[in-house]
């Protein structure tokens, strides 16, 4: 039986012209972000499958790609359950990597520390338009620092980034977890239950009030405070100011400090954002993963019709490994929306143009082939990116497929 040539499903194969791309977006992302002051850092892709499966990660823990224990670890034999075969796991984010890795590096580190990470993870999904098994993600995160600054920082470093990108006429969406909280608490919604609500709420956009209406009351929760939380959504909808309704409503359940620090977030960025986009208020905004505990942001292009960024501030997680909560708040970017958008837009690395190829004649002898050689060694020192190969019997082809590699300038070379 032959081998089979195509990649595992949800993976994929990337073509020089793609990974041209690639590797110029990860190069203005590092250039860009340690403008910032952000730090590389790098961690391993395989993670113990108890942090893995810490019910942190939201629906995301369902999708892990466990590994099976190695040598005589494995024993298949007297397995009673998954436990017995697995130990470890493929990250699925790089949160809980970076969490891990304060945690265990804190004391060499400075405070607040500003960590950048681009790298590989793994999720068992369904694959779709701009969503593999395997993507990348990069992560810029602010441990340390407890103000909105994070915040601040955060957004004015990834919009910048995607300005530079030629990216315009964006939507930052921002909300705060402890809104939601507040006026789940409002609304007399049972804690233990917050999490079923969010759900329904984060599907607003799809089915509309009325279907949130319908699923909640469906869900066993009373019509009353089902109106009433609806209500409250409308009211801000009408309302001039939905900050200062929310801070009307919820007074008494909201923790102090909660709306001055978005108006400081809307204030600072829309002061000194360097790109084109709008800074608004989602109270709608959820975000899936469990461990956020204060602001939440996305960004939203109609390029791709969904977010092609997100993140918030997760407070709580450090703390789970060393016992002492951490401020900690960080942003991600859609590594593979982003590319997938540029490339169907028709993306052009700029300084691409001017590659040289030098085609060699077969059975060139040895004394012309050191001169071909040596030209294309003195243009390489000028900085020029210069392919040395033999000439195809079809010339016209081969000058077709370079030319898509972005070779522009062609030289041939005989016996």
């Amino acid at each position: 039986m032959p081998l089979k040539k195509k990649p595992v499903t949800g993976m994929k194969d990337i073509l020089p012209g793609e990974m041209q791309v690639r590797d110029y977006v990860t190069g203005l992302i590092k250039e860009t972000y340690k403008s910032f002051g952000f730090s590389p850092i790098e961690t391993p892709c395989v993670e113990h499958i108890e942090n893995l499966c810490s019910k942190q990660g939201g629906d995301n823990e369902k999708l892990i790609f466990k590994i099976m224990k190695r040598g005589e670890k494995l024993n298949l034999e007297t397995a009673q359950s998954e436990a017995d075969l697995t130990d470890s796991g493929l990250r699925y984010d790089l949160t809980l990597p970076l969490s891990r890795f304060y945690a265990n590096n804190a004391a060499n580190l400075p405070s607040p520390f500003k960590a950048l990470q681009i790298g590989s993870v793994w999720r068992a999904d369904r694959p779709q338009r701009g969503r593999f098994r395997q993507f990348v993600q990069c992560d810029i995160d602010i441990l340390g620092e407890p103000g909105c600054l994070a915040e601040i920082e955060l957004i004015l470093a990834t919009t910048t980034l995607l300005g530079k990108l030629g990216f315009g006429g964006f939507k930052v969406r921002v909300n705060e977890r402890r809104i939601l909280k507040a006026m789940a608490a409002v609304c007399g919604f049972p804690e233990e239950q917050y999490d079923l609500v969010f759900i329904i709420l984060d599907k607003m956009d799809k089915i509309g009030w009325d279907g949130v209406k319908t699923e909640l009351l469906e869900a066993g929760f009373p019509s009353d405070s089902v109106e009433k939380y609806v209500g409250m959504f409308t009211g801000m909808e009408s309302a001039d100011d939905p900050l200062a309704y929310l801070e009307e409503t919820l007074s008494g359940a909201l923790e102090d400090g909660v709306m001055e620090n978005l108006r400081t977030i809307q204030r600072s960025v829309e002061s000194a954002k360097a790109a084109d986009f709008a800074l608004v208020f989602d109270p709608t905004l959820v975000r899936g993963m469990s461990y956020y505990t204060g602001t939440i942001f996305e960004i939203e292009m109609p390029e791709f019709g969904s977010s092609v960024a997100g993140g918030g501030r997760y407070d709580r997680m450090i703390g789970k490994f060393t016992g002492n909560d951490t401020p900690a708040c960080g942003f991600s970017i859609g590594f593979e929306r982003i590319i997938t958008i540029l490339l169907e837009q028709g993306f052009q690395v700029p300084g691409a143009s001017g590659k040289k190829a030098f085609l060699i004649e077969k059975n060139m002898p040895a004394d012309k082939m050191c001169e071909v050689l040596a030209e294309a060694a003195r243009e390489r020192e000028t900085g020029a990116q210069v392919l040395v190969a033999m000439m195809n019997k079809n010339k016209k082809f081969q000058k077709e497929q370079l030319s898509r590699e972005g070779y522009t300038e062609f030289k041939e070379f005989f016996r």
